[in-house]
């Protein structure tokens, strides 16, 4: 609908990998795939098998299971359209489309945060306060913090969201990135966002820093009762029971942080995109991986789980 000298935006055009060559997209293509699946397929077995095997009914794998939830949810909500726009050319989303996928990468990328703090705490009562861990880490408590975790998810999400596409968009629709993500949607407001982008960077810097305060504040502590431990075995097992969180927590805010936190100046359209896959591509892929190989207890039930699905089969044949 014409206004003026605009024209109103109905749609938005993901600009994704479209500069690169034909062959390099399809190479990404099957890349992108190949990973997507594996994402699937991993975090779906972390599901099932922590809820098929009773050896694994504890806190720290019904968390678990909710960061498993999150990272299918996370990569529904991108890669099937990114994956469109690499073999089909479907580079097209409506506006309602986009602010959908902007709302839902939003809700799961706060929530996330939220729940690596809630796992942390898990483990410092684990560790700091064994003999009282069932107590205080009963299911009814377990249910509430995985609540509390995926609450803050739906505020956010809303607020910058309904905000951000209450904006006159108008004339250029094309996003460079390969999701509507903030920053590149944002650019093509043609109106004053200057308080919407304090606000952004505000509650950006209140949603990542406070869950990473919360877990440093556990890992400290965590870290002062494991130096108590008179034995190296001891300290050897209990720093096991952490080390795939911290390597999870790790892989998350370091890649988040570099592509929310660098400097304008050093930071290209191209290079947020390429910074962009390690946290919504590769860290989800990489959750479920890290957690099978690192932990004997879900190596040990994956087994089972394959031994009792075999047993059934034969019985069947």
């Amino acid at each position: 609908m014409a206004e003026g000298n605009w024209t109103r935006v109905s749609e938005f055009i993901l600009m994704s990998f479209s500069s690169l060559p034909t062959e390099i997209q399809s190479l990404l293509f099957l890349t992108f795939l190949f990973i997507y699946l594996v994402t699937l397929l991993g975090n779906s077995l972390i599901i099932l098998v922590t809820l098929a095997d009773p050896m694994l009914h504890s806190p720290m794998y019904f968390f678990l299971r909710n960061l498993s939830f999150l990272e299918i949810g996370f990569n529904l909500v991108i890669v099937p359209k990114m994956l469109g726009t690499l073999i089909a050319q479907d580079t097209t989303i409506s506006f309602l489309g986009c602010a959908t996928q902007m709302y839902f990468s939003f809700f799961f990328g706060v929530s996330e945060c939220f729940l690596l703090a809630t796992m942390a705490y898990d483990r410092y009562v684990a560790i700091c306060s064994p003999l009282h861990y069932p107590v205080i880490m009963n299911p009814r408590t377990c249910a509430k913090l995985a609540a509390v975790s995926w609450f803050p998810g739906i505020p956010v999400a809303t607020v910058q969201t309904t905000w951000l596409f209450s904006f006159p968009f108008c004339g250029i629709n094309k996003v460079n990135h390969f999701f509507c993500d903030s920053p590149p949607v944002l650019r093509l407001v043609c109106a004053d966002t200057a308080r919407f982008e304090i606000y952004a960077i505000i509650g950006t810097i209140l949603v990542v820093m406070t869950p990473c305060l919360l877990i440093l504040c556990s890992y400290t502590r965590i870290a002062a009762a494991i130096l108590k431990i008179p034995s190296a075995k001891g300290k050897h097992k209990a720093f096991s029971t952490c080390s795939s969180h911290l390597l999870v927590v790790s892989l998350f805010y370091v890649s988040s942080s570099l592509t929310y936190f660098r400097p304008k100046s050093n930071n290209s359209p191209e290079n947020k995109k390429v910074l962009s896959l390690s946290y919504t591509i590769v860290t989800p892929m990489l959750n479920p991986i890290i957690y099978s190989l690192r932990n004997n207890e879900v190596k040990n039930a994956l087994a089972r789980t394959f031994h009792k699905a075999m047993g059934v089969r034969n019985c069947f044949l």
